[in-house]
C-alpha cells in the first residue's frame, strides 16, 4: 500500500496517490470528492452558486466542517437550490425549517437564504455575471495555508455590491469564501492537483 505522507508544499498526498489540499485529507470522504470535483473549480451553474451562496451564510460564526456535514440535508430542505423554489417560500417554511433539528436551526439564515434567492432572481448584473467580472486568475498558486487570504480588495467590493443588491449575511470574509468555492479565485495550494501551477509527473 502506498505510504500517504505530504506532497509538495502544503499538499497532503491521498490514500489514492493524488496530492490535494491539507484541509481534503487523505482518505477518500465526501469532503475530499468535494474538494476535487467542487471547491475551487469554477461554475455558472445557477443552483451550485446558491449552494456555495447558501453555505456560506451558515458558516458565518461556525466551522466549515459543521456545515459540511449537513449539506445534504440544506440540499433537502431548500428545494435543491431551486433559487427559483426557494425564493417562493412563505413563513410558514421558515417556521417548519427553524424546527428541522437536521439543519443549522438559525432563524436570521434561513431568512437570508430565502431572501437570497429573491435577490438572486432580481440581481443585475447577475450574481454569475459580477464572480466574472471579480474573477482572480493565478499563474502561481499559494505555497501554503498560510498564504491563502481571508479576504481581499476585491471580495469587499464584491461584498458592497452584494449588499446593495438586497444579499445578506455577505461580509468581505464571506464573499471571499464564497468565491474560493465557485472558482472566482483558486486558492487551492501549490503542490495540489487542482493547484493553477500544478504539474504531474
Amino acid at each position: 500500500m502506498r505510504r500517504v505522507g505530504r506532497a509538495t508544499g502544503d499538499a497532503v498526498l491521498g490514500e489514492d496517490g493524488q496530492p490535494r489540499c491539507p484541509w481534503a485529507g487523505s482518505s477518500l470522504t465526501a469532503l475530499a470528492r468535494y474538494h476535487d470535483e467542487i471547491w475551487g473549480i469554477p461554475t455558472h451553474v445557477e443552483s451550485a452558486i446558491f449552494e456555495a451562496l447558501t453555505l456560506g451564510v451558515f458558516e458565518v460564526g461556525l466551522s466549515w466542517s459543521i456545515v459540511f456535514g449537513k449539506r445534504d440535508a440544506f440540499r433537502r430542505a431548500f428545494r435543491g437550490f431551486d433559487v427559483v423554489k426557494v425564493s417562493a417560500m412563505k413563513e410558514r417554511d421558515v417556521d417548519r425549517l427553524v424546527q428541522d433539528p437536521s439543519i443549522i436551526r438559525n432563524r436570521a439564515k434561513i431568512e437570508a437564504t430565502v431572501g437570497n434567492a429573491r435577490a438572486m432572481r432580481s440581481a443585475s448584473p447577475s450574481l454569475s455575471e459580477l464572480l466574472t467580472e471579480y474573477a482572480t486568475h493565478r499563474s502561481r498558486a499559494p505555497r501554503s495555508l498560510a498564504d491563502v487570504p481571508t479576504t481581499t480588495p476585491g471580495a469587499t467590493s464584491l461584498a458592497a455590491r452584494l449588499k446593495s443588491q438586497g444579499f445578506r449575511f455577505v461580509g468581505p470574509t464571506s464573499v471571499y469564501a464564497f468565491m474560493q468555492n465557485v472558482g472566482a479565485v483558486n486558492d487551492h495550494v501549490h503542490g495540489c492537483f487542482r493547484a493553477s501551477d500544478y504539474r504531474s509527473g
